[in-house]
């Protein structure tokens, strides 16, 4: 989604816009809590006044997926949402002989709609503050570990209690890294079925040279449909579909689950990243993008399998690339250190500020610089970089449950708490299918990457291979493993630890003779860096607070945000970029590269062409703050009417990881006007068009 150009102006342009300036809100900045929301400045800006039922109808029409963001669009559970959101379930459905990332998908009728298994949509029903209870657990005297751990004790009963009270999900979640705590509470529904697809090439037209460019010509949009009890969901509260659309200098807000920022960083912890996580992260990513390549070149078939793995790994590294392109202009850290200073010295002149918060800063930084001499076994093991296969994932979930289901609750790993359970099951009981040939490929790249990075001679490398090759070892592994067989993972579950124990499935052995190895890695991190962090941040947090009060946002979290912000063009090089693109421009656009790939149209949308209206807004962009995880977001008006459907960031957007500038920052969406022309005149969906308007 995002291109790894990165102009040099974007950071000499750049106003710090971070807490650490004495953060005051500019502009269209913030991902603001659905209980924060800058309720007075929205006002004073826009002369809109945000009432708590407005608040609420957006809350409870506002959709989280797995990996992003969707809008109730209809009183019968019609949700609308990105088709690189739901791309792998379109692929999880599609076979050699039906393949709808080539073709598209319609269900004309509820008869026709198809079931997703193992998916899950949440809808937040509620927020409540519990930093006062998560804070009370930690007593004067604690070491850093021991308050984390009572922070996660008491964090476990809060959401014990709460979906014992309540049926729903209940998340605690941390904020301002530390800061505050608030319970989510989610509805979840697990029946949702696939409505509608666009074709692959219509929904990331222009591809990997056009992502996170504009202008941009994409129906990047999906439906799926909600059941409950085998019916469609009845809702009341959902985002009108707006005929009229919108036009440069409205008012329009996002709802959606930005994933994460790193706003609030110290320098400390912008240091490491620059100079280690990232790195690390884009080494891994790059080799991962030419293992598919190599796949891909085996045929049509190949290529169907791999293309969505390939479409998200190829977005990741241009994210990536981005941010550590904005490092290499020293101006982002050389400013950060001036507004880090400036606060810090504003605690040190009292006496009171200094004993509470003056010791965070250093804490941190040397947290961080320890990290660096584990980082590479919290990746290779830990995260599952030497071990590339979802395969293995399912095994060590397996492996961990068992032994996490023994504990007391309060003393699990976060995931596999009681109140987590329902969602673990629906996901490792998924009957996404498994291709042996490409976990195969993929896992013994990754164990020949774990063999480079540590050495042949490792004992922990002699441990996974046996003594054998990659590429044997792969085989062993995949072709052995009965983990592919839902009712045998149920099985093992069962069965809890003694099951798991006296298991011979292989990728079973594997997951259980580098768990040792992995935990430490994760016990370390969890001690040393995230206990340290959670109290430092919660100290700079609290001295920020004296300071901004209620302009202070948090960082992203993948939790219900609103931000707000305006239909505005911006300038690239000199030269300005109007913004919205039409129907008419995606034909001009495929026709100026010879309708070559990635630039050529589906079939249908070539045959179509006389019956759409060009002249219909396709694209636009807005001022609106969103980062990963708002893909998906509704884009509305202040009527609450969608009007948009947001799927991208330009360029400059590229490091809105840690700050926002509104003069070049800027959200793309579908504009609403373009999906119903696309929907009744090319796929002739008017069972579609009728339900949305």
């Amino acid at each position: 989604m995002k291109s790894n150009r990165l102009l040099s102006i974007v950071l000499a342009a750049f106003v710090l816009a971070t807490p650490f300036a004495g953060m005051s809100v500019r502009a269209d900045e913030g991902m603001w809590p659905f209980n924060q929301v800058p309720r007075e400045e929205i006002k004073r800006k826009y002369g809109f006044e945000i009432t708590d039922e407005w608040l609420k109808k957006a809350q409870l029409a506002s959709v989280r997926f797995p990996n992003g963001s969707g809008s109730f669009v209809s009183p019968e559970g019609l949700v609308l949402t990105n088709y690189h959101i739901i791309e792998d379930e379109v692929g999880k459905l599609s076979t050699a002989e039906k393949d709808y990332a080539k073709t598209g998908f319609v269900a004309r009728s509820r008869g026709e709609e198809l079931k997703m298994p193992g998916y899950e949509l949440l809808v937040l029903q509620s927020i409540e503050d519990m930093t006062e209870s998560v804070n009370a657990a930690v007593k004067a005297g604690m070491s850093a570990a021991d308050a984390a751990a009572a922070r996660r004790a008491a964090v476990s009963k809060i959401e014990a209690d709460s979906k014992g009270a309540t049926g729903l999900r209940s998340d605690v979640v941390t904020l301002y890294q530390g800061g505050r705590y608030n319970l989510y509470r989610y509805k979840n529904y697990t029946d949702v079925r696939l409505v509608f697809a666009p074709e692959f090439q219509a929904a990331f037209f222009g591809g990997d040279p056009d992502n996170f460019e504009f202008p941009r010509f994409n129906i990047d949009m999906g439906l799926v449909r909600v059941y409950e009890n085998n019916q469609p969901l009845k809702i009341e509260n959902y985002f009108k579909w707006s005929k009229e659309g919108v036009k440069e200098g409205d008012l329009v807000f996002v709802s959606g689950h930005p994933g994460s920022t790193e706003r609030l960083n110290t320098v400390a912890h912008l240091e490491f990243l620059r100079d280690t996580g990232l790195p690390r992260i884009l080494r891994s990513l790059e080799r991962r993008r030419e293992v598919l390549k190599k796949y891909m070149t085996g045929g049509e078939e190949q290529t169907r399998r791999a293309q969505n793995e390939l479409n998200s790994t190829e977005n990741s590294i241009k994210v990536v690339k981005g941010r550590v392109d904005g490092f290499k202009d020293p101006s982002l850290i050389e400013r950060k250190q001036k507004a880090e200073a400036a606060l810090q010295k504003s605690v040190l002149a009292d006496t009171k500020r200094k004993g509470e918060y003056g010791d965070a800063w250093e804490q941190i930084t040397k947290a961080r610089r320890s990290l660096v001499a584990y980082e590479r076994d919290r990746r290779m093991l830990e995260l599952a970089a030497a071990f590339n296969t979802q395969l293995f994932s399912v095994a060590r979930s397996i492996v961990r449950l068992a032994a996490e289901s023994g504990k007391p609750n309060a003393e699990r790993l976060p995931e596999f708490t009681d109140a987590r359970r329902s969602s673990l099951e629906t996901a490792l009981y998924s009957p996404a299918p498994f291709y042996d040939d490409f976990e195969k490929l993929k896992l013994a790249d990754s164990l020949a990457f774990m063999q480079e990075v540590y050495g042949a001679q490792h004992s922990l490398v002699k441990t996974v291979l046996k003594g054998k090759t990659p590429e044997a070892r792969a085989a062993d592994l995949i072709d052995g493993t009965k983990l592919k067989d839902i009712e045998f993972r149920k099985q093992l579950v069962q069965g809890g630890a003694q099951a798991i124990s006296a298991s011979n499935d292989p990728l079973i052995e594997l997951a259980r003779s580098t768990d040792v190895e992995a935990r430490a890695s994760r016990k370390r991190y969890d001690e040393e860096v995230v206990s340290v962090e959670r109290g430092a941040y919660a100290k700079i947090a609290r001295a920020l607070f004296e300071q901004e009060g209620t302009k202070l946002y948090p960082d992203a979290t993948f939790t219900l945000r609103l931000s707000y912000g305006a239909v505005k063009g911006y300038a690239e090089d000199g030269k300005p970029v109007a913004p919205f693109t039409t129907l008419g421009g995606l034909y001009e656009r495929s026709q100026k590269f010879n309708q070559k790939f990635p630039y050529n149209l589906a079939p249908r949308w070539a045959e179509k062409k006389t019956g759409v209206e060009l002249k219909t807004p396709f694209n636009l962009v807005t001022t609106n703050d969103i980062i990963g995880g708002n893909s998906g977001s509704p884009l509305f008006n202040k009527n609450l009417e969608l009007v948009g459907l947001v799927f991208d960031g330009n360029r400059q957007s590229l490091v809105g990881n840690f700050y926002y500038d509104e003069s070049i920052n800027r959200t793309i969406a579908v504009d609403a006007r373009g999906m119903l022309e696309i929907l009744d005149d090319i796929f002739d969906a008017d069972n579609l068009v009728d339900e949305l308007t």
